[in-house]
């Protein structure tokens, strides 16, 4: 099997190891890797500032950077849920409205892929130690993301699960919203991190880098004994 690989503007510019451990995975798991190296951003950023032209002028981008009818993986279930749902909007009734459809149905996160594509639960994965998981806005209200990257974690040898109060509530980033709303979402990054440490977890663990990145700020400031990984990392060690 042959898949698009897209890389999110998090991963590519804050990241990089996260986009190269999803390749060594896919890799692993037979299947072959293509990545258009001309792809920039989804469009999602300016769309949820208000900037529908400009998200717009994106997202035709988007869709002409992957015209090959394959599966396109990313790892990010903001980016793909993002897609899967706003683009109908901005592209209804265009021009690209068929191939947008065509796109929607090809794209995938990672975790979503691997489970549900591939139908692999056990990538051969060695982790350790005990890790909470967070759920993000945009995998569980957007995607519809919440077991796949579960089913995954509980076949890592050596990984211990310890499920947060309140898993699904927001962290707090939401894109702009942390630049906006500053003293909100530092609060809600407090709360979410709080939570985590009830439970003696080791490590945060996610599918969206944007949510650990801004957990992860807090706990740095805080200096608190817990850190963040994306899943897509946890899943590479020991291969």
């Amino acid at each position: 099997m042959k898949v698009d690989i897209f890389i999110p503007c998090f991963i590519d510019q804050i990241y990089p190891e996260t986009g190269f451990n999803m390749v060594k995975i896919l890799e692993k798991l037979g299947v072959e890797v293509n990545y258009n190296n001309q792809q920039t951003c989804c469009g999602q950023m300016a769309f949820n500032s208000g900037f529908w032209e400009e998200a717009k002028a994106i997202g035709e981008k988007f869709i002409r950077d992957f015209p090959n009818n394959r599966y396109i993986v990313g790892p990010s279930a903001s980016c793909a849920g993002f897609v899967r749902n706003y683009y109908d909007e901005m592209f209804y009734n265009s021009a690209l409205h068929i191939e947008y459809h065509q796109l929607k149905k090809n794209f995938f996160e990672f975790t979503d892929f691997v489970v549900n594509v591939l139908k692999v639960t056990d990538v051969g994965a060695t982790f350790e130690h005990s890790i909470t998981y967070h759920d993000s806005c945009a995998a569980l209200r957007e995607y519809g993301l919440t077991s796949q990257p579960r089913q995954l974690l509980s076949q890592v040898r050596g990984l211990e699960l310890r499920e947060m109060k309140d898993t699904h509530t927001c962290c707090g980033f939401g894109g702009t919203f942390a630049v906006k709303h500053e003293p909100i979402s530092a609060a809600m990054a407090e709360q979410k991190v709080l939570n985590a440490l009830e439970t003696g977890a080791e490590y945060i663990v996610s599918t969206d880098s944007s949510c650990l990145m801004h957990q992860q700020g807090y706990i740095d400031k805080n200096k608190l004994p817990i850190k963040t990984m994306h899943i897509i990392d946890l899943l590479a060690q020991g291969l």
